[in-house]
Parts: C-alpha cells; structure tokens; sequence
C-alpha cells in the first residue's frame, strides 16, 4: 500500500482571515505615517528574523494580476531573495521580474531600487528591528509613551554623542527619520543614500516587522526628513569618482568587490536588475529581465 501526500494550501499560503486583518493593520499604518501598528504576526515556513514581517505583507496583497521582484541588499539571486521568490511563486503562481519597472509589487532588504517607483507599485520592506527608541529604551510601554509625546530626546542625544566622540554622525545605516512632522521612525537597515528616495515619493512604502510584531507605513507623497542639527547636514554616502566596472554607472549606489582573477578592488552597482538593465542597453549581456 503507497501514500501519496497532497499539500493544498491557500492561496497566498496565509488563511483568508489572517490577510484581512494584516490589510487592516496596513490601512491603518497607511492612514497614520510612521506609527507602529500592532498585528498578529503569524509562524512563517522561514525562521523569524529572515524576513516574516515583510513576507507576511506580501502574502497578505498580492493577487494574481501582479508581478514580483525581490531583492536582498539590492541583489536578486541571494539566497534570501530567491527562496523568499520561490516561495511566492509556489503558492500563487505570479509571475517575477528582475525589472523593478515591471514590478507592480517588491519586496527588499535594505535596499531601496535605483529607478524610482510609480505611483501603481508598493514596496514592501522586511525590518528587523521597527523602534528607533529602542537602544535607549528597552520597555515597550515607555518607546509609547514617548512616541505618544514627541518626546525623542535620546535620539537626538545619540546623534549629538556621535559628533563628540567621532566628529560627524556616523550611523550608516537604521538612520533616525522624522515623518510627516509627527513620528521619529526607524526606515529599516537601508543605507542613507536610499533614503530622499522615501520623502514626497509616488510609491506607497510598507514595512513589516514580523518577529517585533509591527506594520507600519509610508504612504505616496509623504514628508520624510532625516534627523539632522543646522551645523551637521545630512549626508549621503559618496562615490564620487567611481563608477560599476560592469555597466558604467556613476550615479547609484556601489559595493566594492574583490576581483580574484586580477587582484584588484572593484566596484559595480548593489541594484543587479538596474545593472543588467544598463548592460543590456550597452550591448554586454542577452537579458529579458524575467527569471
């Protein structure tokens, strides 16, 4: 006697009604920039901490009219991106792109894409730690009270404390943000050079945190001003001078790599679908921009 297993999930994996109440957490997140919602995080088929919260979104608003890009530090072959990518597919069976521009919906960690986004696409952050209150204060109950009354003095004492010791702020990446002139929020461990990406931008910004259980948002032209005193600007990483090895761009963001064949340090784009795009552009590669 054999035994055949069936699997039959539901579409999207996520029950019916664990998507509705995580689109509601979303409204509401949408209707009150910044502030962290509370939500029901459910068990996820991949470990808390690799991107539930996120994964949890996307599930909860996908349908079979969409298309999927995900990226993990602006690439889109890591491991993270395409089990999370295969995942998806398996159980909606949407169609992916490598091109954000086809993308109706992303999903990315830490990254936010070179070209920005229309005013039809959702970007769905994952986000491992949500409170920027968080390394002053460890009571949840306090981080709300504080959010509550504005009261971000830590914060701005962080930043100030960074000047003494080093002489310029040096947080590179979970930078402080202040949003729609109400919440101090936490945008996630993208780079500050992604970051004008998310003030006035016609895309509508998610991020989920699934093991801290929090949904909150950044709804299309949104004010969304780095923390900075008048003395000490906000700056952005510079590249100035340098430019991708592969398709010639000197105008986004870079990771340095070692090149083993000859020895020498070199830099290319962290977004791979924009590289390949520009690539295949030039005449470099044969690409169609699908998986």
């Amino acid at each position: 006697m054999s035994f055949q297993v069936v699997r039959e999930y539901n579409y999207a994996f996520l029950d019916e009604g664990s998507k509705k109440e995580i689109r509601r957490t979303t409204l509401k997140a949408i209707a009150i920039p910044g502030c962290q919602v509370p939500f029901a995080s459910r068990e996820m088929p991949i470990g808390r901490g690799w991107g539930t919260g996120g994964l949890q979104l996307t599930l909860s608003l996908i349908g079979d009219n969409d298309r999927l890009k995900v990226i993990d530090q602006g690439n889109d072959d890591s491991v993270n991106a395409v089990s999370i990518k295969r995942l998806v597919e398996n159980c909606t069976n949407v169609a992916t792109t490598n091109q954000s521009e086809q993308a109706t919906l992303i999903q990315t960690r830490h990254r936010i894409p070179e070209i920005p986004l229309r005013k039809d696409q959702i970007l769905v952050f994952q986000v491992p730690l949500p409170e920027p209150l968080r390394r002053t204060e460890p009571k949840e109950e306090i981080t709300r009270r504080l959010h509550a009354e504005m009261e971000y003095s830590s914060i701005w004492l962080r930043l100030y404390e960074d000047i003494i010791k080093w002489g310029d702020i040096t947080i590179g990446a979970d930078y402080p943000c202040m949003v729609h002139q109400r919440y101090v929020f936490n945008p996630s461990p993208i780079p500050r050079y992604d970051l004008p990406k998310l003030h006035q931008a016609n895309g509508l910004y998610l991020f989920g945190a699934g093991r801290e259980k929090k949904i909150y948002a950044v709804p299309p032209y949104t004010d969304v001003v780095p923390l900075q005193f008048e003395d000490y600007p906000f700056q952005v990483e510079s590249f100035e001078g340098l430019m991708c090895h592969l398709c010639g761009s000197d105008s986004s963001f870079l990771d340095e790599v070692y090149d083993a064949d000859s020895g020498e340090k070199k830099y290319q784009c962290s977004d791979t679908g924009y590289c390949e795009a520009r690539q295949q552009e030039r005449g470099k590669v044969e690409w169609n921009g699908d998986l």
